[in-house]
Formats: structure tokens, C-alpha cells, sequence
């Protein structure tokens, strides 16, 4: 055990989270995101017994978020005519305001396939178990 690190981050992701350099990518992804086809290529860490916000707020504690992105933490937009509501999101802004100076303005989204194109180039992929729906987040990292 280590002190003043989130104990729900194993030492697979500390690894991992530690690995990614400046800009690369983390998905953290809801129970439904197809993460080891889209992870096809990069690194999938499972934290099924786990929500999408409880990672959230243990990742952003240790990560920077890139400064020299406009909107360095992405949502999956709804599709359009799907009836879905996504307070997920506000919960989202929430946490990533404790982290961030830009508070929820660092927030952006991004179209659901193109969402998927740029989690197939994401460094890792974190498959939580996480039963919202287009409760799906990336993040870009920054530096220290």
C-alpha cells in the first residue's frame, strides 16, 4: 500500500497511468463500450466492480489534464432521435471542476463514431462496470 494514492487504482493502472506521456489517451468506459474491440491495440484494464465516476475522481487526482487542448476531457454525444438522459455528465463536470481550473469548460463531446475512432488510438482503455448509458469519458493527458 501506498499512501495518499486512491485505493481503488491497482497497480496495473498506476502503471499504466504513469507510462502515458503528454497527450496520449484514456477511455474510462462504461459497462456497454465494446473495450476489448475497440482496445484492440492498446492496453484494457478491467475495474468491472467499479463506476465510471469512482475512477474518474481517483485518476484525476494523480493526472494532469493537457493544458494545450481546449476540451482535454471527452463525452460520447447521444445519438441523435436516442431518448436517453445523461445526468451521468453533470456528475462528470463535478469532478473534473475539483481537478481542473477550467472547471466544466474542459469538458467537450464528440460524435458517437468518432468517439469510438479515437478510442482505437487511446493509450488504455479502463472497462468499468459502470450501467449508465453513453456514460463513456476520455481524457488527454497533460504535463506536471
Amino acid at each position: 500500500m501506498l499512501k495518499g494514492i486512491p485505493k481503488i487504482l491497482s497497480p496495473q493502472l498506476l502503471k499504466v497511468l504513469c507510462e502515458m506521456g503528454h497527450s496520449d489517451r484514456i477511455v474510462v468506459a462504461d459497462g456497454n463500450f465494446p473495450a476489448e474491440t475497440m482496445g484492440k491495440d492498446c492496453i484494457v484494464v478491467r475495474m468491472d466492480g467499479h463506476g465510471v465516476p469512482e475512477v474518474l475522481d481517483a485518476i484525476l487526482q494523480l493526472f494532469p489534464l493537457d493544458t494545450y487542448v481546449e476540451k482535454p476531457v471527452t463525452l460520447m454525444e447521444v445519438m441523435p432521435g436516442d431518448p436517453v438522459k445523461t445526468p451521468i455528465w453533470d456528475t462528470y463536470k463535478e469532478i473534473v471542476s475539483k481537478y481542473d481550473a477550467r472547471k466544466e469548460q474542459a469538458v467537450g463531446t464528440v460524435e458517437r463514431f468518432a468517439f469510438y475512432e479515437q478510442a482505437k488510438t487511446a493509450y488504455a482503455i479502463i472497462a468499468t462496470g459502470e450501467s449508465a448509458v453513453y456514460a463513456n469519458v476520455m481524457l488527454q493527458k497533460g504535463v506536471v
